[in-house]
């Protein structure tokens, strides 16, 4: 029997890796269900916007009225759950739109399946799973040793990861209370093609290309659990198909990097990549520049993704070194993608902080 899998957030960066997945799955139709913010784009899903297995719905999982109706009218067998603001920096600078659309926005949406569940045959009801996708972020900030799992404690330091553990706690809630079929996942920092240009990788290399300052934070001490977005992507779908409601499921790419590192790498491939002639700089690396720190910047993340490796057979297919150079590469072939993102709202701007801050080379 075909299955339908609504996926909120589906023109997002994570969010369409995981349509394209799906609309290219047997058996499968998915629902496309985004109200387009600045960070959603079509053009992200250009390669199944013709596909019959393809269907977007513009909604806005602030309304709850709309978000009743969204579910009403496609009767999904499981709603994968991506939509969120999800850039620290823009936290800082605007926490409202964070709690609105991470905290209201997954209650609106837990209690309009719960209402949708219900009204469903036994059967039925049994086969329903509602996956919300949350962040290593949740639980703070490590030393340098130790990694976080699935029983790690809630310690989160930015607007940003605040509203994502509030948003986890309502999906347990309703789970623990309701006994909606939910699951949780808790994923490290994601990175590919497709990434909106404020990240840290698109960023740099956009920046790159056009000769302009590659800023990182502080000292570049900061390290991160690299994961590559097509293998979340795959990692949410195991969590769909195998995994058990009640569960969390963290999930990392085992690829600890520190931030100045992950760009020198970076620069490194576009050295390799462009001919000398058509740089705008010698080597890419001269463009580094230490600015201050973010306010609140945990400084290290780390997974233990045993659990999803052993109970449902998941790992990834990328390690960092093939999954970046796949990324830059993608960039570097994609202009048409970025350069419409460029053209409009979003102008390589750093959030978060003063524009007066001040800047020193490294």
């Amino acid at each position: 029997m075909p299955r339908t899998i609504l996926v909120t957030g589906g023109a997002g960066f994570i969010g369409s890796a995981a349509v394209r997945l799906l609309a290219n799955a047997p058996d499968t139709h998915v629902v496309n269900l985004d109200c387009l913010t600045y960070a959603g784009n079509l053009d992200s899903l250009r390669s199944v916007e013709a596909s019959s297995s393809y269907t977007f719905d513009r909604v806005d999982i602030r309304d709850f009225q709309a978000v009743v109706q969204a579910i009403a009218r496609h009767e999904p067998d499981a709603i994968l759950h991506l939509a969120a603001e999800s850039h620290v920096d823009r936290s800082i600078t605007n926490p409202g739109a964070f709690i609105e659309t991470n905290i209201t926005g997954t209650h609106n949406l837990l209690e309009a399946t719960r209402q949708y569940w219900m009204g469903l045959a036994p059967t039925q009801q049994k086969r329903l799973r509602f996956l919300h996708v949350s962040t290593d972020e949740v639980y703070g900030t490590l030393g340098d040793s130790g990694a976080f799992n699935e029983d790690s404690p809630y310690r989160p330091n930015s607007p940003y990861s605040a509203s994502k553990a509030a948003s986890d706690h309502l999906a347990r809630a309703w789970f623990h209370t309701y006994g909606l079929p939910v699951m949780i996942s808790n994923c490290s920092n994601n990175y590919g093609p497709f990434q909106f240009p404020e990240k840290l990788i698109p960023h740099m290399v956009l920046n790159a290309l056009q000769g302009r300052p590659l800023p990182v934070y502080g000292r570049g001490d900061n390290i991160r659990d690299w994961l590559f977005v097509e293998d979340h992507a795959r990692a949410l779908i195991h969590i769909l198909e195998r995994g058990e409601p009640g569960e969390t499921y963290t999930i990392g790419g085992r690829t600890e990097r520190r931030n100045l590192e992950v760009v020198e790498t970076l620069c490194s491939l576009m050295d390799e990549a462009i001919p000398a002639n058509r740089r705008k700089t010698s080597r890419h690396r001269e463009l580094i520049e230490l600015v201050a720190d973010r306010p609140g910047h945990d400084y290290r993340y780390a997974i233990n993704d045993d659990k999803i490796r052993s109970e449902l057979g998941w790992k990834p297919q990328e390690d960092f070194d093939s999954g970046l150079r796949k990324t830059v590469h993608w960039y570097l072939e994609n202009e048409w993608w970025w350069r419409r993102v460029l053209s409009g709202e979003y102008r390589l701007e750093r959030a978060g902080l003063s524009p007066n801050t001040p800047i020193t080379r490294a």
